[in-house]
């Protein structure tokens, strides 16, 4: 199905992406804020990948998936960042109907991507965990590829549901996005035909995403806990527990931020705070991944402080 740019009575169809709109006076320090944040993010992703390349101590699967997952931030953060950034310092702010469908599937393929990269890095742990003397032949450089290519057709292929969804759906002329990204609520929300079947779509997809890679990370992380338990040595607890920090810690937060967005009451006086949630999770997590593996990883740590050493 083609996106038409023109409504039945042949009107322009456009879309005007509100971001903070609200706030003139903070428009600049908004600027620059995120300009600071996408900066980090391409700089932190971009070298965690460089790191990951040209270290042969770190070509194992556990930084495959953390190369792989680098990447998928760095797209999603590039996705939205730029036109954030445009609205902020642009008095014009529509955007084209393809355009912003076009945003909104890159988003949600890699926003979904993410959710299933983090499922597969659980299973990663809980393989080399409980299953040690086995791990390097269960998790073959054949298998994490498959994985991997399973996480991104997985990705792609729901946002492919979604955006379908919304091309059935017609538009009337100007329509107006209280936010800063096209979002699959706020595309519905300004659709003037029958919506039930996008949100039919939207109930089921969302849930099936959320609790089918949410039920992988927490059954891995259970068969982790209690084979941790049944370690005599307290070092060899430690050094499990800490093999998985930096992952817990990017699940926690990613989750953390989607489970307080799905919390937030629809009213019109929670709209800043869910906005605050939506900016968290689509530009600052993808900031946050590689700071946190960095920080709470040995082997990470180890090869940044040799490289400034070096400087």
């Amino acid at each position: 199905m083609m996106i038409t740019e023109k409504n039945h009575s042949g009107v322009p169809v456009i879309f005007i992406l509100l971001g903070f709109s609200d706030y003139p006076e903070f428009q600049i320090p908004f600027f620059l804020i995120f300009l600071t944040i996408y900066i980090i993010t391409v700089m932190g992703n971009l070298g965690m990948i460089a790191i990951i390349i040209m270290n042969p101590k770190l070509h194992t699967p556990m930084y495959f998936f953390l190369k792989h997952l680098s990447f998928v931030d760095f797209c999603s953060s590039t996705v939205v960042a730029p036109k954030l950034l445009e609205n902020l310092v642009a008095k014009d702010r529509t955007v084209s109907i393809s355009i912003c469908i076009t945003q909104f599937f890159f988003f949600a393929t890699y926003a979904l991507t993410d959710t299933f990269m983090l499922a597969v890095m659980a299973y990663d742990r809980f393989v080399a965990i409980c299953n040690p003397l086995l791990y390097m032949t269960i998790m073959s450089q054949k298998r994490c590829v498959l994985l991997v290519v399973a996480a991104y057709s997985w990705g792609t292929l729901f946002s492919l549901v979604f955006t379908y969804s919304l091309l059935t759906l017609s538009f009337c002329g100007t329509n107006i996005i209280d936010n800063f990204v096209c979002d699959y609520s706020g595309i519905l929300y300004a659709a003037c035909s029958d919506k039930h079947f996008s949100e039919l779509i939207l109930f089921i997809v969302t849930n099936f995403n959320m609790l089918s890679t949410l039920m992988v990370i927490i059954s891995s992380y259970v068969f982790i806990f209690v084979t941790v338990m049944k370690m005599h040595s307290a070092r060899a607890r430690h050094k499990a527990f800490s093999t998985c920090a930096s992952h817990l810690t990017a699940v926690g937060v990613f989750y953390g931020t989607i489970l307080f967005l799905y919390c937030i009451p629809n009213t019109k006086s929670s709209w800043f705070t869910a906005k605050l949630g939506s900016v968290f999770y689509a530009v600052v997590i993808p900031m946050l991944n590689p700071l946190i593996y960095s920080l709470r990883n040995n082997e990470v740590k180890e090869i940044l402080r040799k490289l400034m050493g070096k400087i």
